[in-house]
């Protein structure tokens, strides 16, 4: 066993994140994570954010680019409250990331008096907002502690884990040690009669449709041999994209809601739904026909039929079920040849019909692609760019550089951007924002000036909030959507960042290609006024009750 003399909780720390294999942490220093912060900088990288939600959004980033584990370092009361919306983003998403927060001394924590930076009930606010939180209570067992929170984050469906940790503590005298990270929840294996009803299900289809969410994500490899093995049509949700090489000619992608889609769907006599949540934008608000026939295949056992019927569920892993059913059944023949046909047509229809709607828009996400490499995480905040083309047009051929607030929270966009580049930077990272989104947390852009990643920063500049503009131009007078954007240009001079600009079309490919050969932190402009509109201005897939 190796041993550290005059060691504390932060070395403790730096030792489960080794051993959990992170070398980079996001988070702001305070008073009440001193040793924390000193022993990270000290024996990993430290990336001071300026704010702790970008924090979070950074380290859900790391997770998600990594595949692995995510950290954040905050302190506490306010601190831990301005993480909270963050740590919903990654809740939403299941990302594994560890929040570590301090905490008071334990002498006078809960007591009430209203010492610096204590707040009411913290671990109550942070189990709401997080998959699961707990509270240091004794230097003796924190080692235990942060080890099953990265356990518990790491599982399949694990998500962020909060772990506070009074000041006192964290300064204790610790023996660290070589430990072991426990393993991680076993996963439900498929029951051999829900298995049984699935391969009959699927012996009597002729035109069946799989629908893939963020559940495949790690199935890529079995899904992909599925869909060609069977012949059928994929359609994905936004989480699911990239499981499956969107280049792949039975892969239509998140078009599910699209007439097309829908079309799809309607001739169906079996949908296959795979880890997915159908989400309310992704379905037109539950409005797509669903055949009559549903397998439903779910880690979440409150999954099948919360949404849409399922005739037939497995609550199991979506690899090991995929796998069964490859090593089992003998697709050939099963499907209608026509149907598998259908697949490409539908999948060429779909994306004309977008194109067209773009007009000289669809430019932007083919010179996205003409310069990024497939391997480059491409974190996209909410804004028109990425919910038109950005979470459809745009292929993805790995889950995991298809990074988005699945929560819909606008402004996390640059954060998790920050965290990706840095998990690998031997790739260049984009990030695509709206004006009014990397307003929320413009100081983020201090952090890139500081931290210097190779990161291109793709800002559409509208002025104003342009989704919420043409929703309410569709109806009525426009309100509280125009807004003060600074001069990027001179915002990136006074950072000592590299700016360029995109005005038409045409200067969309050379800028890009320009700012990724940097090799540097670049800002480029999409002045949207310049280029000007869609042909079809874009307004969201959400139902607004009259």
């Amino acid at each position: 066993m190796n041993q550290k003399s005059q060691a504390n909780g932060g070395d403790l720390l730096v030792q489960v994140l080794r051993e959990a294999g992170v070398d980079t942490v996001f988070g702001i220093v305070s008073v009440h994570n001193l040793p924390l912060v000193e022993a990270v900088a000290k024996q990993l990288r430290f990336v001071p954010v300026r704010h702790e939600a970008g924090a979070v959004n950074a380290a859900d980033g790391y997770a998600r680019a990594s595949g692995g584990l995510g950290c954040a370092l905050t302190s506490t009361g306010t601190g831990a409250g301005n993480a909270a919306g963050s740590l919903i983003e990654s809740l939403s998403a299941d990302t594994p990331v560890l929040h570590i927060t301090g905490q008071v001394q334990s002498q006078y924590l809960g007591s009430g008096r209203g010492f610096i930076h204590e707040t009411k009930d913290q671990l109550g606010m942070l189990r709401a907002v997080s998959a699961h939180a707990a509270t240091i209570t004794d230097a003796a067992g924190a080692g235990d502690i942060l080890r099953d929170g990265v356990r518990r984050a790491l599982t399949p469906r694990g998500g962020p884990v909060s772990i506070e940790w009074p000041i006192d503590l964290q300064y204790a005298a610790q023996d660290v040690t070589e430990g072991r990270i426990p393993p991680a929840v076993e996963l439900p294996e498929p029951a051999a009669d829900d298995m049984a009803a699935i391969r009959a299900a699927i012996a009597a289809a002729r035109r069946p449709v799989i629908w893939a969410g963020g559940g495949a994500a790690r199935a890529g490899k079995e899904l992909t041999a599925l869909i060609e093995q069977w012949g059928v049509p994929l359609l994905t949700s936004n989480s699911g994209r990239g499981a499956v090489d969107e280049s792949h000619e039975l892969c239509i992608g998140n078009y599910g809601a699209t007439p097309g889609g829908r079309e799809l769907l309607a001739d169906a006599d079996l949908l296959v739904s795979l880890g997915t949540h159908f989400r309310s934008n992704e379905t037109g608000d539950y409005s797509i026909p669903v055949p009559e026939k549903h397998i439903q295949i779910d880690l979440d056992p409150a999954a099948p039929g919360r949404v849409f019927p399922a005739t037939v569920a497995a609550v199991a892993d979506v690899a090991a079920v995929v796998a069964d059913l490859l090593a089992t059944v003998e697709f050939d023949g099963l499907v209608d040849p026509e149907w598998t046909r259908r697949a490409a047509t539908t999948r060429d229809a779909v994306r004309a019909k977008q194109r067209a709607g773009l007009g000289d828009h669809a430019a932007l996400p083919d010179a996205i692609r003409s310069v990024f490499p497939p391997t480059s995480p491409v974190a996209r905040d909410v804004t028109i760019a990425s919910s038109s083309w950005g979470n459809r047009l745009l292929p993805f051929s790995d889950p995991r550089t298809n990074i988005f607030p699945r929560g819909g929270g606008i402004g996390q966009g640059l954060g998790m951007a920050i965290g990706a580049t840095l998990a690998d930077e031997s790739h260049p990272t984009l990030a695509i924002a709206g004006d009014g989104g990397l307003a929320v947390h413009l100081g983020e852009l201090l952090t890139v000036a500081q931290e210097k990643p190779w990161l291109v920063v793709m800002v559409f500049n509208d002025a104003g909030y342009g989704v919420l503009r043409n929703m309410q131009a569709a109806t009525g007078p426009t309100y509280a959507v125009d807004l003060a954007t600074p001069d990027f240009a001179q915002l990136a001079s006074s950072i000592g960042l590299d700016y360029l600009r995109i005005e038409t079309a045409a200067d969309a490919e050379p800028a890009l290609k320009a700012a990724v050969d940097k090799r540097a932190p670049v800002i480029v402009e999409v002045d949207l006024a310049s280029y000007g509109p869609m042909p079809s201005p874009f307004t969201p897939p959400v139902t607004v009750p009259k």
